[in-house]
């Protein structure tokens, strides 16, 4: 006489949920370290970019002085006297005078650092020293004195 329905079950057990819950907090706990490490990846790959960049313009500096492009001191060696010289520029030798050599468009900002305040060495430095001479810049360095992820120090970049 009297008809029984069934009654169809709506939402989800506890026990779906929790699994639910404990299959997402696995995958959230695998993509932060991943996301981090991918952060850390971009940083390091800007500073291999940014130190490239200078040390080409300082190649360019040097061949421009070894062919006579530029005029050079006698101490410089036919290197720039101070990083800022790749972006003001340089008379050119026989050129009109306010027309500039220029290498580089700005100094780039070191990553790791977030400055523009990059470390130096001349070519009569020490190439272990970490302190500058003073008489031109020979080379770039990162002041940064963390580890890179292949375990790498970034000041020996």
């Amino acid at each position: 006489m009297f008809k029984q329905r069934k009654t169809a079950a709506r939402g989800f057990t506890l026990v779906e949920l929790i699994l639910t819950i404990t299959i997402l907090a696995i995958i959230v706990g695998m993509a932060i370290p991943l996301a981090r490490n991918s952060i850390q990846r971009q940083k390091e790959q800007d500073l291999h970019y940014a130190l490239r960049e200078m040390r080409a313009a300082i190649d360019k500096f040097k061949a421009a002085s070894d062919a006579g492009q530029i005029q050079v001191t006698l101490d410089g060696g036919g290197y720039p006297a101070k990083l800022q010289e790749l972006v003001d520029g340089v008379p050119q030798v026989g050129g009109a005078p306010d027309k500039k050599l220029k290498f580089l468009r700005r100094v780039p900002v070191d990553p790791m650092t977030n400055s523009t305040d990059w470390g130096l060495r001349s070519y009569q430095d020490d190439p272990k020293n970490k302190s500058w001479g003073g008489q031109n810049v020979f080379d770039v360095y990162t002041k940064s004195g963390g580890t890179a992820l292949d375990g790498t120090k970034y000041g020996d970049w």
